[in-house]
C-alpha cells in the first residue's frame, strides 16, 4: 500500500517525479477535505437562518439583516468554491490535474497545495490578468 503524503511530503519531494499516483492522492484527499468543509459551512448557515428569530427593534433587524446578506454572499462564493473542487476531483479522475489548461505545463506542486483548485501555472495566471487589464484600459 502507498504511504499517505503530507504536505511537508509533497513540499520536499526530490525524486522530480511529477503527479505520481502518491501525489495525485494527497491532492484528491485534500480537495474532498475542502469540500466536506464547505458542506459542513453551508449547513450551518441554513440551520442559523432558520433558528433566527423576528426582532421588534429596526436597528437590531437591520443589523441582522446585514449579517444574514455578508453570510449568504460568503455561502454563495463557496458554492462557487464547490463548483472548482469538483471540477479539479474531475481532473484528478480523468488524469489531467497539475498541468496548465493553457500550456499543458506543469502548475508546480507548491502552487497546487496553496490553491488546489488552480486550473493555470503562474506564468499563464499572470499573462492571463494582464490581458485582462488591457482591455479593461
Amino acid at each position: 500500500m502507498a504511504k499517505m503524503l503530507t504536505e511537508q511530503d509533497v513540499l520536499s519531494d526530490t525524486s522530480g517525479e511529477y503527479m505520481t499516483p502518491e501525489h495525485l492522492d494527497f491532492f484528491k484527499r485534500k480537495l474532498l477535505q475542502m469540500k466536506e468543509e464547505l458542506i459542513n459551512n453551508a449547513t450551518q448557515t441554513s440551520q442559523h437562518l432558520q433558528e433566527q428569530e423576528a426582532t421588534p427593534d429596526p436597528a437590531d433587524r437591520a443589523t441582522l439583516e446585514e449579517e444574514y446578506a455578508l453570510e449568504l454572499r460568503t455561502r454563495d462564493r463557496e458554492r462557487k468554491l464547490l463548483q472548482k473542487i469538483e471540477q479539479a476531483i474531475n481532473r484528478i479522475d480523468n488524469g489531467e490535474y497539475g498541468y496548465c489548461e493553457d500550456t499543458g505545463e506543469p502548475i508546480g506542486l507548491g502552487r497546487l497545495i496553496a490553491r488546489p483548485t488552480a486550473t493555470l501555472s503562474i506564468e499563464a495566471q499572470e499573462r492571463r490578468e494582464r490581458l485582462k487589464k488591457q482591455y479593461a484600459d
